[in-house]
């Protein structure tokens, strides 16, 4: 069972929402997030990236970042742009882009479920990242990035209370430059607070769409401080996995491995089936879409790269080559180990500096754009992950392999705050 708990957040102001709620820390680069911040003294990031506000050049993890990061927030709460809630209260959070709607319950998750498997992983994350979030949220005393969360149902009575609740008029309700729009409701009645509680019994699992580095450093936070305070619990947004909507997480190269165009088309005719002058999107799984040279080319698996049965697996528990095979059918899994590895000498995608992996929500026209440039040589666009396929390797005990999953919308920083 699955453990949350209301919480009394901080929250903006609503007229103040649309200048202080940005895009989270992790999906800008610096520079997008200097230019986001320049002229905004409300943004939220100064908070979560104050590297903006020091001199180029200085050091993201230098300790005057994270001293900057704990000023700049104490001075919107003490100009009154951030709000403290006088109670313990969940929140609903919804996200209309497009034709697209999501709504989550906002809520304290459980550092404990996280450390005993109750809330899944399906990411490996890097140390020093977690480091980074840590110091972040140390220097804070607050979570200030919420976790992304799914789960499977909670019954139909909730998704009626929920339904209800977002059909009133919200109390914060904005549409961002990127138009998104984003809205939040507030339950403080003690009645509807246990009906959620009581609700969230029958969920067995939470599943981390997310936010790795985020629940990760919070429960090191939680084990440094031995569970003092509010460190136990965790910044989480829920929602339901059949509402969520994964984009693709596309590749691009650097270099052909000193391979000639020529060669390169030779080589990949061997693994796909290949179609010229094709859209630049695939339309479904085990499909990807090439550039390079300034056109487009449809790759379709040859059935022998998709065959599973490898000798070697036999030798393996059930349990392991349930996991293997779970994995090992993801598109992103076909790619790396049988292109991207033997063909590019990608090795691994973790470290390599001659892959880079661009957002879905970006589109192929930024494929495009990079391969254009001269500065890649060609890029690969993917067919998204399905949530279906999230949750089953996760359950599994599986990992995804790297950039695997790019979730839109994203959750705003600074729509919820946590003091821990």
């Amino acid at each position: 069972m699955a453990t949350i708990k209301p919480f009394a957040a901080l929250r903006p102001s609503p007229k103040l929402a649309p200048q202080i709620c940005e895009p989270p820390y992790d999906v800008l680069s610096l520079d997008e997030a200097r230019a986001g911040a320049a002229g905004k003294p409300l943004s939220f990031l100064h908070v979560s990236r104050p590297e903006v506000d020091l001199p180029p050049g200085t050091d993201i993890h230098a300790p005057e970042v994270y001293v900057r990061g704990k000023e700049n927030f104490q001075r919107l709460i003490r100009d009154g742009a951030l709000k403290p809630d006088l109670q313990p209260c969940f929140y609903l959070y919804r996200q209309i882009m497009g034709k697209h709607s999501q709504t989550g319950l906002v809520a304290a998750a459980s550092c404990e479920d996280y450390l005993r498997g109750v809330i899944k992983k399906h990411e490996l994350t890097r140390v020093d990242k977690e480091d980074d979030r840590v110091r972040h949220i140390e220097s804070l005393n607050a979570q200030t990035g919420p976790v992304f969360l799914a789960h499977c149902g909670g019954g139909d009575a909730l998704d009626k209370f929920i339904a209800g609740k977002t059909g009133r008029k919200p109390e914060i309700d904005f549409t961002a430059g990127d138009g998104v729009r984003h809205s939040s409701w507030t339950i403080s009645d003690a009645a509807e607070i246990k009906f959620i509680e009581q609700a969230f019994t029958a969920v067995q699992q939470l599943y981390i769409a997310d936010g790795h580095h985020r629940s990760a450093a919070a429960a090191r936070v939680f084990q440094n401080r031995r569970g003092a305070g509010g460190s136990g619990f965790f910044l989480a947004v829920i929602f339901p996995h059949s509402q969520m909507r994964i984009m693709p997480y596309n590749r691009a190269l650097k270099d052909l491995n000193g391979w000639t165009p020529e060669q390169v088309m030779e080589i990949l005719g061997a693994a796909f089936a290949i179609s010229p002058d094709a859209p630049p999107e695939p339309a479904r799984r085990h499909e990807f879409g090439f550039y390079m040279r300034g056109k487009w080319h449809l790759l379709v698996f040859r059935e022998k790269f998709l065959e599973l049965d490898r000798p070697d697996e036999n030798l393996k528990p059930e349990f392991l080559r349930k996991k293997a095979a779970l994995v090992d059918t993801l598109d992103v899994t076909l790619l790396q180990e049988h292109i991207l590895k033997p063909v590019f000498g990608i090795n691994d995608p973790r470290t390599s500096d001659r892959i880079h992996f661009v957002g879905g929500i970006r589109g192929a026209a930024e494929l495009e754009k990079l391969v254009n440039s001269g500065e890649y040589a060609c890029a690969f666009s993917m067919f998204p992950t399905s949530m279906d396929d999230l949750i089953a390797v996760a359950d599994a005990g599986g990992i995804m392999p790297p950039k695997s999953t790019w979730f839109e919308p994203k959750l705003r920083d600074g729509m919820f705050c946590r003091m821990i």
